[in-house]
């Protein structure tokens, strides 16, 4: 659905609640206001809430004008959190929400450009031991450019909303078409604290996985990509806003929990006023002090073994709780898969390591492999990475897998795409320096070799001729998990970093990170950076090959004069005509009797010819023998 600047388009002015048909005015104005201003880690608050289930939201709002937040104000009254408790988590009757939204839609332009900035969620889950549903509260922290009353939106699907209140007094909402609004009072000062309670109950149509393992014992595990948060808690579900985030899990004694962030105690006995009625669980505890985007929030709840991998990043991991300033890596695994887990992760210190060389300190406080329920072969959730359960059971070779997703904790991670268009600077850049892996252990032959696999899934790859790598046309965030965004993205740096040279290259990749982590980049961004480091303009590179579809098709002519002992190079560009005519350097070998001879030239134009001098005539020619360019490439003697 689509939103004017100033509140709900195609819309009536009124928010329904609980009741089928009742409506009540918004009564707070829709400030039109300025994008949402992202918080920096220290400015946001954090807060923790002890609470009982069915789905229980409470959102606290804090609101001021210009930099007063950030300062030392005068302390709003205590905050008095509501003792209701939902109904049972038990019983025959479930309730129904309103039908969940299809997985991957876009969001309505215009969606998220209102005044809303979460700061931190604090998710409290039940699950019960059935494992057949679940019960939460969520308490949002939001700050806003402008106090007094206003219209809140949120994002939430599938579940029922059976009452919204502030500070105990009851709102009235609309829950409808994956939104959640209803008009908040606000009032004027420095802090407005508001707190919402959203109650419901069931199975999560997505987004919170309740199943039996791969060994048929029951599992839960969290699965966001790309905006499937909004299935199982109510958020501002875009990659744009980025928010603490605490859990407090209430589940069976004989699983374990792993979330975001540190364990901050010890598993104790549940309350079971708490928990809807259900005696006998564990509460745990998870925090992450560090900003992220909702589609990396995460818990997974089984019976899994926890595997000591070792610690890396030592002296660089700002986030670390450790005395010691490094972070813990840890493997997670069913006990059957226990062994074959250690194999497949037990690289990751040295990953971890390799890239904090290259890129900067390491943004989170541990790295947790978990093996898990999720519909990708590896998801990169902040400090726990989630790992297709089937793949490890199976004993897959999956260290590709694990540098990929480990390199996401910098590129994706803590460097997220502005928009949905620009992600090949989280996939691309995994698919490139996960690969590079290799080439530090092995030599530069282990990365050619990825690179060579890459460029045949490119041109094999009918989205690649058809659409740009900076697509902005897709109806379904899903269809962007293609080979523009990680092969060909992968294969654009490594172009670059043939163009540029390896210290330009690297030294840029670098200052990228360290200019917007924790934060939001697009490719116009990442461009700025490369051509301030390399000293020159880089426009005709990155629009060829990340603002344009396809690549270059060479096809190569060549003819000797022994007379003169020259070489006739010829070189056309035969690709779709709707496709760029690409611009660029191009090693030349030529394979004479006895040795090699290697030329570099920039190659322009539809068609290019030059006469070249050698020593002796030519047994064959060959373009870009190191592997460098992402074409095809005929070769042809006249």
């Amino acid at each position: 659905m689509r939103h004017s600047p100033n509140g709900l388009s195609n819309r009536p002015s009124s928010i329904s609640g609980s009741t089928p048909g009742s409506t009540v005015p918004v009564t707070g104005p829709v400030s039109a206001g300025p994008p949402p201003r992202r918080s920096s880690p220290a400015d946001r608050p954090l807060g923790l809430l002890g609470v009982a289930g069915l789905v229980v939201v409470s959102v606290v709002l804090l609101s001021s004008g210009g930099c007063a937040l950030f300062r030392s104000p005068p302390g709003p009254p205590p905050l008095v959190w509501d003792s209701v408790s939902p109904p049972l988590l038990v019983g025959e009757v479930e309730l129904e929400g309103p039908e969940p939204l299809v997985v991957g839609i876009p969001p309505a332009p215009g969606r998220y450009d209102r005044d809303l900035d979460v700061v931190h969620y604090d998710i409290e889950l039940v699950i019960p031991p059935e494992n057949d549903r679940v019960s939460s509260r969520t308490t949002l922290r939001y700050l806003r450019e402008v106090a007094g009353p206003h219209l809140v939106t949120l994002d939430f699907t599938g579940l029922r909303v059976e009452a919204v209140t502030w500070q105990g007094e009851a709102l009235e909402f609309r829950h409808e078409d994956g939104l959640l609004e209803f008009a908040a009072p606000g009032s004027p000062g420095v802090f407005d604290t508001l707190q919402v309670e959203i109650m419901s109950r069931g199975v999560p149509a997505d987004g919170l996985i309740l199943r039996e393992n791969v060994h048929g014992q029951p599992s839960a595990f969290a699965d966001n990509w790309p905006n499937r948060a909004r299935f199982w808690f109510p958020s501002n579900d875009h990659l744009s806003d980025r928010a603490a985030v605490s859990f407090t899990v209430h589940a069976p004694p004989e699983r374990r929990v792993v979330a975001n962030g540190v364990q901050v105690a010890e598993p104790v006995p549940a309350d079971s006023t708490r928990t809807g009625g259900i005696g006998g669980l564990m509460t745990w505890r998870w925090e992450s002090a560090v900003p992220i985007p909702t589609y990396l929030m995460v818990v997974g709840v089984a019976d899994l073994e926890v595997l000591d991998l070792g610690t890396a990043a030592c002296g660089q991991a700002p986030a670390s709780p450790r005395p010691d300033g490094c972070v813990e890596v840890t493997g997670w695994a069913f006990a059957p898969d226990t062994a074959h887990a250690r194999r497949v992760f037990h690289r990751a210190p040295e990953m971890v390591d390799l890239y904090v060389d290259m890129f900067g300190p390491y943004p989170y406080e541990k790295l947790a492999n978990v093996q898990a329920a999720t519909r990708f072969g590896g998801m990169e959730n902040a400090s726990a990475i989630f790992y297709s359960e089937q793949a490890i059971a199976q004993g897959r070779d999956l260290e590709g897998t694990v540098a990929h997703e480990i390199v996401h904790q910098w590129f994706g991670n803590s460097v997220t795409p502005a928009g949905w268009e620009h992600l090949w600077i989280s996939e691309g850049f995994a698919s490139y320096f996960g690969p590079y892996f290799w080439e530090h252990v092995e030599g530069r032959q282990a990365l050619v070799d990825r690179m060579d696999v890459n460029r045949e899934r490119v041109l094999a790859a009918p989205e690649v001729r058809a659409r740009p790598v900076v697509d902005t046309s897709p109806g379904n965030l899903l269809d962007l998990l293609n080979a523009n965004s990680y092969q060909k993205g992968s294969l654009v740096l490594h172009m670059l970093r043939w163009v540029t040279g390896d210290r330009v290259f690297f030294q840029g990749v670098r200052r990228f990170y360290q200019a917007h982590s924790g934060g939001n980049a697009s490719t116009d961004d990442f461009q700025r950076v490369m051509e301030q480091v390399h000293g020159e303009s880089l426009e005709w590179f990155f629009r060829q090959w990340l603002h344009a579809p396809g690549y270059p098709e060479y096809r190569v002519e060549w003819s000797w004069n022994g007379a003169r002992n020259e070489v006739q190079l010829r070189v056309r560009q035969e690709q779709d005509s709707a496709w760029p005519t690409f611009r660029m350097p191009v090693e030349v070998e030529f394979q004479l009797d006895g040795g090699v001879h290697r030329q570099l030239l920039m190659m322009d134009g539809r068609e290019w010819t030059r006469t070249l001098p050698l020593p002796g005539e030519p047994l064959a020619v060959r373009l870009d023998p190191d592997g460098w360019l992402l074409a095809r490439i005929h070769d042809d003697r006249e």
